[in-house]
């Protein structure tokens, strides 16, 4: 079972998940997803929320469906480059954003940022 944000729909959570698995090589290109129904059971939720999660990572050109086998992970390379570099975009976005809303400058993020990186090292 998975804990969800009130604040995003299901689906999006879920197509969000399954991106970061593919992103960080958990799901690899061309393998296949679980089953509607099996994803279903294991995330608990309704059959028709993941349905339309394959569906949006259909029209997303993450996955493709294939009649009779089932939905597979892309295996067009840029797509999941893409994929990657959107998803790192969207994550810079939220830090920039949040930090603004606390008041920092441009400055003082960058150095933040490093002296993190600089800390923390490949943890």
């Amino acid at each position: 079972m998975e804990d969800f944000q009130a604040s995003k729909p299901i689906y999006m959570q879920i197509v969000d998940k399954i991106s970061h698995q593919i992103v960080r090589g958990d799901i690899k290109p061309g393998e296949k997803l679980p089953s509607v129904r099996e994803m279903a059971i294991k995330t608990g939720v309704n059959p028709n929320t993941i349905q339309r999660t394959y569906s949006e990572m259909e029209r997303m050109e993450i996955v493709e469906s294939r009649r009779g086998q089932g939905t597979f992970v892309t295996e067009v390379n840029e797509v999941i480059v893409d994929l990657k570099e959107k998803l790192q975009t969207d994550m810079i976005a939220a830090f920039v954003h949040n930090m603004k809303e606390l008041g920092f400058t441009q400055e003082e993020m960058l150095k933040g940022l490093q002296n993190y990186i600089d800390r923390e090292g490949g943890k």
